[in-house]
């Protein structure tokens, strides 16, 4: 899962008392995603000079073994309360290798063949 995110006022609110509060309890959620596989791989700020960059200024990518586990990373992220802090676009699914992406990025249907079928 790849997560997108921008802090909100409700987060430029919190003092740096309740910031580590909040953070104490979702590392403490994290014991039991890790049982279940979930892994994070790389978090940080992002480059906002990066041409096509994000507008959001935060990412986390994170690995799972099934569809379940990143199931429950979703959730447990909404039941943490992040979402009441922070601004999220999670993209989610099956990672595969670049050349069969290329292949499911071939397969979208050309507006020509898309409007041929509609004639």
């Amino acid at each position: 899962m790849a997560e997108l995110y921008t802090p909100k006022a409700a987060w430029l609110a919190l003092s740096l008392d309740a910031r580590h509060q909040f953070f104490e309890a979702v590392g403490a959620g994290m014991a039991s995603l890790s049982a279940l596989g979930v892994e994070p791989i790389a978090l940080g700020e992002t480059h906002a000079a990066t041409l096509h960059g994000a507008s959001q200024p935060f990412f986390a990518i994170w690995r799972g073994p099934d569809v379940a586990a990143i199931e429950a990373l979703v959730q447990g992220i909404a039941a943490s309360g992040w979402h009441d802090y922070f601004e999220t676009v999670n993209a989610t699914g099956a990672g595969v290798s670049l050349g069969e992406h290329l292949i499911q990025l071939a397969a979208v249907p050309c507006a020509a063949t898309s409007s041929a079928a509609l004639a």
